[in-house]
């Protein structure tokens, strides 16, 4: 199923690098991380799985995700990647 340990379901992120920056994002605040040190570890995943990407590419993404997901809570899809 799509759920990560703490319950959340983000099944529906069809991208494995956006679904992967989610889950990241949601379980590192979880656990007690500030939001700027949580942002900045998704970014180097972001990169991880996007070496090509620059600094400023992934950031920009990575804020258009959360905001979407973890902010806004739409289930809809985003802007990003051409990844699967």
């Amino acid at each position: 199923m799509g759920f990560d340990r703490m319950g959340h379901d983000y099944s529906y992120i069809a991208r494995n690098c956006e679904r992967a920056v989610v889950t990241a994002y949601r379980e590192l605040r979880d656990v007690g991380t500030n939001d700027f040190s949580a942002f900045g570890a998704c970014t180097s995943l972001y990169r991880i799985h996007h070496p090509e990407a620059t600094v400023t590419e992934a950031r920009r993404l990575v804020a258009e995700w959360i905001d979407h997901h973890v902010v806004r809570v739409d289930p809809g899809p985003t802007p990003g990647c051409d990844c699967d």
